[in-house]
């Protein structure tokens, strides 16, 4: 950093804010800390009383904080999913451009942030994004920054993305819904339309319905039969707790289903079933999917319409963030209900 005549600073960075003040009609600030100067820049400064300038500057090794943060910030997500905004006092922002389920490479964020010259902070990875939504910032910490640095960090990326937004598939879902209850017309099935409802947040159609007695050679078939006619989603509703007449896991498994997991470290929703049927995920709901604003459902879901396998270690990790708060407002997913494990990329 120096102090330049102010007719000579073409192509320098200003080292701070510089205010223009018009008696009676304008107090701004003109240029800003880290603005390359321009030709057209010095009748203005020389009008602002500026004849001398502090300055930075730029040798060839070099590279000035909005340079480096766009070229990093375009290299964090690869694909099409991201836009980059212009970079502005060294930060550039990357918004989502589709829906779907926003990944992080961990490993790979913690070495970015290992050069405390920049900063990169992204929303928790794992987390559903809506087109639009601003999922990660990168910040040039100085005014400018060494080539050979930011070679580094690109160098460490090896063209692999940081960041990703996996899209939600067009799947086609099917709901067998279970009970005597139901299935004999002593109460309406209130537990289908929640479902339903749930589903269409994803862009998921319900293209098939069955309701079945207890009875699980019937509750097996109805499975077997969804999949057969192609839905990429089973979901089966009711019979998931431990009473005898509660026959939906067992009917799961003999439909010759691959149980993941019964049960979950999440609450709501400790009886959750998820289970494989060749590629087909077959979901056990509990009953508290029908009536909780939040559930273990809306947990899963974002990474089952994304087409991602949910296994068993990340079902057992979910404990971490598993217990919801009950927010009088619920702020999901913005919250930290099923965000206290690390999901990456």
């Amino acid at each position: 950093m120096k102090t330049i005549d102010t007719v000579e600073a073409v192509g320098t960075v200003l080292c701070h804010d510089l205010t223009r003040i018009v008696k009676d009609e304008v107090k701004e600030t003109a240029f800003r800390k880290g603005h390359v100067v321009r030709p057209e820049d010095i009748p203005v400064l020389l009008s602002m009383g500026k004849t001398r300038l502090f300055v930075w500057d730029l040798g060839p090794d070099m590279l000035h904080e909005n340079e480096a943060a766009l070229a990093l910030g375009q290299a964090l997500g690869l694909d099409d999913g991201f836009a980059v905004s212009e970079a502005r006092e060294g930060r550039v922002t990357l918004t989502a451009a589709r829906d779907g389920l926003f990944l992080a490479d961990l490993g790979l964020l913690e070495t970015v942030n290992g050069d405390d010259g920049i900063g990169v902070a992204i929303r928790q990875s794992g987390v559903q994004v809506r087109k639009g939504e601003e999922v990660a910032g990168l910040k040039i910490i100085p005014l400018a920054i060494g080539r050979e640095r930011v070679g580094r960090i690109g160098e460490a990326l090896g063209g692999r993305p940081l960041l990703a937004i996996k899209p939600f598939l067009p799947l086609r879902a099917a709901i067998v819904a279970t009970g005597s209850e139901v299935f004999h017309g002593r109460i309406r099935d209130s537990f289908t339309p929640v479902v339903e409802e749930k589903l269409a947040g994803y862009g998921i159609g319900v293209v098939a319905r069955r309701l079945c007695d207890d009875d699980l050679e019937a509750i097996a078939g109805a499975v077997r039969d969804c999949v057969g006619q192609g839905a990429g989603l089973v979901v089966c509703t009711g019979g998931m707790s431990v009473d005898p007449d509660d026959l939906t896991p067992g009917a799961i498994k003999a439909a010759g289903a691959e149980i993941v997991s019964y049960g979950a470290p999440v609450m709501p929703g400790a009886m959750f079933l998820v289970a494989y049927l060749g590629q087909v995920p077959v979901l056990g709901l509990p009953g508290c999917v029908m009536f909780g604003k939040r559930t273990i459902f809306d947990v899963i879901m974002p990474r089952i319409a994304a087409g991602l396998r949910v296994t068993r270690d990340e079902i057992r990790r979910m404990g971490h963030g598993g217990l919801c708060a009950g927010c009088p407002e619920c702020v999901f997913p913005a919250c930290g209900f099923g965000r206290g494990w690390p999901y990456g990329l």
